[in-house]
């Protein structure tokens, strides 16, 4: 009895779990169309209407076995690493960035919005400043008592608690204090809420008026007129932006395609292709001095330490993967003060007055100093392991055979090494390719020439693209992305060599 109630349990636990996971999968595709539909993004919708209806039919059907193990890991694959992929590099043929960032008609509003002034007998409001779902909004009385409440699609009548002349409470709402308002002083200055040809544009954190827009949109000219000059900026549909007959630039802009001009933008213009080279050469500089150094300081401790006759072997390994067991970021940052010229350690230590991130070449040296401390421990630990995987008597026999424990190392151990550990290598210098924090964290790019601050001697590829898609100067994402497309086909191609290579050395040993 115990035995048959014991198969009845498991033979249920078996399908509730399985149904529990696919109402937790069907409420978790419910939760992300929700916002698809609100971006009318219909067409990824319609993707996640389908990948859970391909899960839903897997799952609940007996067969195509070998699909439901493929299937979740593909999709987490397409999800994590393939969207992400294909997104960069669409975003890479657009003017996406500052100025760029929306459609025409998003433009437009922002165009009159900034343009709007007070004039005589604007409406005035008492404002309380809010947020809802991380957007700022304004919660407006009139002169009245009425309540509105001000967003980016216009001005609505709302009903909100008063008092004073002031919302002090409102559903679905989060009112600021006077304090966190004025910490988002510049973003609230900057919004409008369009009212028609005007918008209503707070003067202060606790007043707002409906001002009346100095510049307004004519579409049968497809431009943008000064009611007080006549000057007008006409649409370039090309260039996603409004541009006057003198050349001037309204900055609000909507995001086009620009075709391959990111992509050529980065070997024929002057003031980029130079950097781009220059920054190249140092990436492919660092990435291999990185890896050679650091594999060869773990491969000399790892022989070291292979000796049978050797004592302690066990504490000296753990002392050696220290580095490896601490935060990365951490070690950064303080070997970043242990090369400071004025208080750092190594200065101190050796008597020396070097300033190591104010010229290039230390500070290109420092850095790969630093790889050497942060990466030897893990080509320490696979190279002790590969050492321990080749079979003694290879080498014994070369003994045998008279070579000499040099000839041994290059003709016998180096290339059994290389077969297990090329993989790795070219893992590894993929990584530093792309290692942000290696640089970010320590040099954050520099040294910088006096007159240009936009690349410094230490930027890797990965730092410079995001200096311009993140920079003070005004974010160009599209530009930043065609070079994130450079980088990942460089570092592809080398992978592609690296891997071939490996494989004919696979054979030749084999």
């Amino acid at each position: 009895m115990k035995t048959t109630t014991q198969r009845e349990g498991g033979s249920l636990a078996g399908p509730t779990i399985k149904i529990a996971l696919l109402g937790a999968g069907l409420a978790l595709a419910i939760a992300a169309a929700l916002p698809l539909v609100g971006a009318h993004a219909w067409g990824w919708l319609a993707a996640l209407a389908a990948t859970t209806a391909l899960l839903f039919y897997i799952y609940l059907t007996p067969r195509h076995i070998a699909a439901k193990y493929l299937v979740p890991g593909t999709i987490f694959l397409l999800a994590f690493q393939v969207v992400p992929v294909l997104y960069t590099a669409s975003t890479a043929f657009t003017n996406y960035g500052d100025g760029h960032r929306g459609s025409k008609a998003e433009a437009i509003v922002a165009v009159q919005g900034a343009s709007v002034k007070q004039v005589p007998g604007s409406m005035e409001y008492d404002l309380a400043v809010a947020t809802r779902e991380g957007a700022i909004v304004f919660l407006l009385v009139d002169k009245t008592g009425a309540t509105f409440v001000g967003d980016g699609d216009g001005l609505h009548p709302a009903q909100f608690t008063v008092a004073g002349g002031k919302v002090v409470e409102a559903d679905g709402y989060t009112l600021l204090s006077l304090g966190e308002a004025n910490l988002r002083n510049d973003d609230i200055l900057a919004f409008s809420v369009p009212t028609g040809e005007g918008a209503v544009r707070a003067s202060g954190l606790t007043r707002a008026y409906n001002g009346q827009a100095t510049q307004f949109y004519d579409g049968g000219c497809d431009c943008v007129t000064d009611r007080g000059t006549g000057k007008q900026w006409k649409a370039d549909n090309d260039a996603g932006g409004f541009v006057a007959a003198d050349g001037e630039r309204l900055p609000q802009g909507w995001k086009v395609s620009v075709g391959f001009s990111n992509f050529t933008r980065v070997l024929t213009d002057s003031r980029i292709s130079g950097h781009f080279l220059q920054t190249l050469l140092w990436n492919f500089a660092f990435a291999i001095g990185s890896v050679l150094v650091t594999f060869g300081l773990g491969l000399g401790c790892a022989i070291a330490l292979n000796a049978d006759r050797l004592r302690g072997r066990s504490v000296y390994r753990v002392l050696l993967v220290l580095p490896y067991a601490m935060p990365g970021f951490a070690m950064l940052l303080v070997w970043r003060d242990l090369f400071n010229q004025q208080f750092g350690l190594i200065n101190r230590l050796f008597g020396l007055d070097v300033d190591w991130f104010g010229q290039p070449a230390t500070a290109r040296l420092a850095v790969i100093l630093v790889q050497l401390w942060m990466g030897y421990p893990y080509m320490f630990l696979v190279a002790t392991g590969a050492l321990q995987a080749i079979p003694k008597e290879m080498t014994e026999a070369a003994t045998i055979d008279g070579a000499s424990m040099w000839q041994r190392f290059k003709q016998v151990t180096l290339p059994l090494l290389l077969v297990a550990l090329t993989p790795l290598l070219i893992a590894s210098f993929a990584f530093n390719f792309n290692n942000f924090n290696a640089i970010y964290l320590t040099t954050e790019g520099g040294p910088f020439p006096p007159d240009d601050s936009s690349v410094g001697a230490t930027d890797l590829l990965i730092t410079y693209t995001y200096r311009l898609a993140f920079g003070g100067s005004g974010a160009q994402f599209g530009f930043a992305a065609a070079i994130s497309v450079y980088i990942f086909a460089i570092v592809a191609l080398v992978s592609v060599i690296g891997f071939r290579r490996s494989r004919k050395q696979e054979e030749v040993y084999s």
